[in-house]
């Protein structure tokens, strides 16, 4: 699949489970779905059970392409489990859609998982060899789920934590049984997942915006390594010892910078707020003379608000998002390359004409977009544009969950930032510091992993990995 000229990291996955009595909760996580779109385009998912057996129904594009009324009738019970994709490993097919339903010795189970596992190669080839697990997929879920299915173990605790001790990299999980909904977070907190109540029912989300969508009160985020069931028993927690203090934490810095929506709580704080600091910080280590701050929207216009702030340079909306273009899978000619930021992105030229404009964005990433921004701007009479970016440079690809591009594409891993600055047609440019991003989200919980700014990952990485590494051996799964 190809994402057009825009030029931004892409999104992980959103996962959601649901227990929720005398309701139909496959309709709730279809709801709570829609909160976590931003998450994912690709596929989604819904699996439900009513005690017997667990029914899975899934689809390609987004959640309201995917559902429709008469999909709900095998989807009953008061528990589900929902999933929102962006590929990270394997294609964006329709056998990667997940929940993904596994059998096996512990019975039926439907996982949904956002991350990316780093060892899949070695442990689809250690399924196959001990339990001569076969593969319908090409994603690292499946192998997640056969690893669960399967396990040794009195209790499915029991069982996830024989998953961690084999598992690396990043995975927060959902999973579904005939009688019990599973949630499990990696021992680094790599990617977020959170707890939430609904009256006599819980709810289990990438992010806290689900929960407010589904009017469920936010209880707390899930710690690393913690494991949790719910039946209808109730809920119970463990942790995997083995996620000791020693392990230092490493959620996604990302996740504040740009991948959460605004309005959800990340590690103990206030995404949009974050961002707005993000801005300010910005300002007072790149500041400048100009006239007018504006932000790319919308996942910039909280920081360009902070550096307005900041530097008293008043704040306007000087581009216009046209909110109805989504991903493409027409890939422009070189020449339709300005075209399609047009289709995204327009200028208020009334606003823009003979001023000096800072424009805040969240990241450069490929460098695909920002110059074309720029000289959409400067043909809409910008005097100066003065570039800032809220992310420092980016010179590592990501292997946590993250479809970063690779090294090769990675503008700033190949360019000094007067380079850069040059590519894009700025006067000037300026990044965030790592030092002070750092200072920024340093929140209640402590520890990101900034392995996309420093090549300091949080764990032992093989450095050119391919999302598509599953692939390779397709006529054998």
């Amino acid at each position: 699949m190809v994402s057009g000229p825009f030029d931004s990291p892409r999104e992980e996955c959103g996962v959601i489970a649901i227990y929720a009595p005398e309701e139909t909760a496959s309709r709730l996580a279809f709801f709570g779905l829609f909160a976590l779109q931003h998450r994912g385009q690709e596929s989604a998912g819904i699996a439900a059970t009513s005690g017997e057996n667990v029914a899975v129904y899934s689809g390609m594009g987004l959640v309201s392409q995917v559902f429709r009324e008469p999909d709900f009738q095998p989807l009953s019970g008061e528990m589900a489990i929902g999933h929102t994709r962006y590929s990270t490993t394997g294609r964006s097919e329709l056998c990667n859609a997940q929940p993904l339903l596994a059998q096996g010795q512990n019975g039926t189970l439907a996982l949904a998982n956002n991350g990316n596992i780093i060892n899949a190669v070695a442990l689809r080839e250690q399924l196959r060899q001990e339990l001569d697990c076969s593969f319908v997929s090409t994603t690292d879920t499946e192998i997640i789920a056969q690893m669960l299915v399967n396990s040794p173990g009195p209790s499915w605790e029991d069982r996830a934590f024989q998953c961690m001790r084999r598992l690396e990299g990043a995975y927060s999980i959902v999973g579904l049984t005939p009688d019990a909904l599973i949630a499990a977070r990696d021992p680094l907190g790599i990617r977020p997942l959170c707890l939430g109540r609904r009256g006599n029912g819980w709810v289990i989300a990438s992010e806290s915006c689900a929960l407010d969508n589904l009017g469920a009160d936010f209880i707390r985020e899930i710690d690393p390594g913690e494991v949790i069931v719910i039946d209808r028993n109730g809920l119970r927690s463990a942790v995997w010892p083995g996620a000791d203090d020693a392990r230092p934490r490493a959620l996604c810095v990302f996740e504040l910078i740009y991948f959460s929506r605004p309005d959800s709580i990340m590690d103990g704080q206030l995404v949009h707020s974050k961002r707005q600091e993000m801005g300010a910080q910005l300002a007072r280590e790149h500041p400048v003379d100009a006239d007018l701050v504006i932000g790319i929207p919308d996942s910039s216009t909280a920081a360009a608000v902070g550096y307005a702030l900041e530097s008293g340079i008043p704040f306007s909306e000087g581009l216009i998002k046209n909110r109805y273009v989504g991903r493409t899978f027409i890939e422009p000619e070189q020449k339709l390359r300005d075209l399609g930021v047009r289709q995204k992105f327009n200028s208020l030229g009334g606003v823009i004409k003979g001023r000096r404009i800072v424009v805040v964005d969240d990241s450069i990433v490929r460098g695909t977009t920002t110059p074309h921004v720029v000289g959409l701007l400067r043909r809409a009479g910008a005097a100066e544009v003065h570039m800032r970016v809220c992310a420092p440079p980016i010179r590592h690809p990501c292997f946590m969950g993250v479809d970063m591009a690779s090294r090769q594409e990675l503008l700033a891993a190949n360019n000094t930032v007067p380079q850069i600055r040059q590519f894009i047609g700025a006067d000037t440019l300026g990044y965030l510091s790592v030092k002070g991003l750092m200072k920024v989200v340093d929140g209640a919980q402590g520890g990101f992993c900034d392995a996309c700014f420093t090549g300091n990952y949080p764990v032992p990485v093989q450095l050119e990995m391919d999302k598509l590494v599953l692939e390779s051996n397709r006529e054998q799964v």
